[in-house]
């Protein structure tokens, strides 16, 4: 396996993941997420290969299909933010693995080349959310030495 920058060849597999974790995310939260939906479409995944602040990597097998994926952008913060100290990070704003593969080590494989990639760039630290109820995710993250900054909370009318 190889973890590598996506390519426009790699856009219907990213599309294909993404309806996997929407999927994923309408059975935890149905009054939010509406399933058979994707977060992005093929113009939108299109124009941020296109981004040098919105890379995608791609974890790629033998024969260089896409079985996973990161969608990551680089957050600075605000310039007028006076009470906060000036750092960039590197946000992972989507992960998925293929349903057929995980359990081999691609999420870790997506998440080490995304922390090598936000120390080349001089990011402070990798971030991401993940939704409350998907425990299999959190516990991956966990798993990678990652550890709760904030939560938001909520209160449904």
């Amino acid at each position: 396996m190889v973890v590598r920058r996506a390519a426009e060849k790699d856009i219907p597999k990213i599309i294909e993941l993404l309806q996997q974790v929407l999927e994923i995310h309408a059975d935890i939260r149905p009054d939010i997420f509406i399933s058979g939906t994707t977060k992005y479409d093929f113009d939108e995944v299109k124009e941020m290969l296109s981004l040098e602040e919105r890379p995608i990597y791609i974890a790629a097998d033998e024969n260089d299909n896409a079985v996973g994926y990161a969608m990551c952008e680089i957050k600075e913060t605000p310039a007028d933010a006076t009470n906060k100290v000036k750092f960039k990070q590197l946000y992972i704003d989507d992960l998925c693995v293929d349903a057929s593969a995980r359990g081999q080590h691609v999420g870790e494989a997506l998440f080490n080349h995304v922390k090598e990639e936000a120390k080349r760039m001089g990011c402070y630290e990798v971030t991401l959310c993940v939704w409350t109820g998907n425990d299999r995710a959190e516990h991956f993250y966990e798993k990678l030495g990652m550890k709760t900054k904030e939560r938001i909370m909520e209160y449904i009318i």
